[in-house]
């Protein structure tokens, strides 16, 4: 009988901030920038364009003085050719909140290409274009020794160096609920702006309470799935025959023949479980995207997640 551990070849981990984002990537993206479903107010004036009007550089339109208006913003021009006060108005530009949170749970730390792995270099990419662009970015990772921990407010290309040495430093494996985690990152929450959360959501305990707690509180919401090639279709990778099954967080065991029918039989629960998230993001106004760690980065965010409309 063979045995199925925590993964099924060595991981390979990143080691430098070049192996998470090289410089042909941050050329790649380096003119992509994050988008949010919804206009949001920041704390400060940055450099996101919003609908609200206020003080800023580009001018909106008039409207009549009323008593009390700031006198600093009538246009005199206008007094002088109609006698009759007009108040400019401008668009005012404001902050954006790109929060990344990964899942570096146990069961992260598995598959070929490893979903840890992917994870990280995912979020630094995702980072890194919210750098460039002056966005409020944080950096939060759940389920992993030391439990939540955060990297808060970075902004600026210069910030990249010190995101990618966080992001490596990550280690998989806690005993921190996604729950509670997700507790304690909508009490934390800096303004707002766009929350990505990279896992695979396969949590016992389920996804739905940790998701209530931050959708629909400020956050644009996006649920990045992440699953390995081995999760998506493990009969074209080698599972036939008998087998131990190890659960990568609990340690569990399972012996399991792996049959056509029993592989079948997965295929329908895996396909039924990620189906009951998107259903339950849709009735939140949650995005939902499966991501098989196969996939090129690149491609990912210059392909998919430009069409669904996370960068454009």
């Amino acid at each position: 009988m063979s045995e199925f551990f925590d993964r099924p070849a060595r991981a390979t981990r990143p080691e430098r901030v070049d192996d998470l984002i090289g410089n042909e990537l941050m050329a790649r993206i380096g003119q992509l920038d994050v988008v949010s479903r919804k206009i949001f107010s920041g704390k400060i004036q940055g450099e996101r364009r919003s609908k609200r009007r206020g003080q800023s550089v580009e001018f909106a339109d008039f409207r009549p003085y009323v008593h009390g208006d700031d006198l600093r913003f009538i246009d005199w021009n206008i007094f002088g050719r109609l006698d009759r006060l007009f108040l400019k108005i401008f668009l005012e530009e404001e902050d954006l909140s790109l929060l990344v949170a990964v899942d570096t749970s146990a069961s992260m730390d598995w598959g070929d290409p490893n979903k840890l792995a992917y994870a990280q270099r995912l979020a630094m990419a995702l980072g890194y274009v919210g750098l460039v662009n002056h966005n409020r970015v944080t950096m939060a990772a759940f389920g992993g020794e030391g439990g939540l921990r955060i990297l808060k407010n970075l902004r600026g290309r210069r910030r990249t160096s010190e995101m990618g040495r966080w992001l490596l430093d990550l280690q998989p494996g806690g005993a921190n609920s996604f729950e509670e985690s997700m507790k304690s990152l909508a009490v934390s929450r800096q303004g707002r702006g766009v929350m990505l959360v990279i896992s695979d959501f396969l949590f016992k305990e389920g996804y739905e309470k940790g998701l209530r707690y931050v959708a629909g509180r400020g956050y644009d919401l996006w649920c990045l799935q992440t699953l390995a090639p081995q999760e998506i279709d493990p009969a074209a990778h080698g599972l036939a025959g008998d087998w131990r099954l190890t659960d990568a967080e609990d340690r569990d065991e399972a012996e399991v023949t792996a049959s056509a029918g029993l592989i079948d039989q997965y295929r329908a629960n895996l396909g039924a479980w990620c189906a009951g998230l998107r259903d339950f993001a849709v009735r939140r106004s949650i995005m939902h995207l499966v991501v098989d760690t196969s996939t090129d980065v690149d491609v990912l965010l210059l392909e998919y997640l430009r069409r669904r409309g996370l960068l454009r």
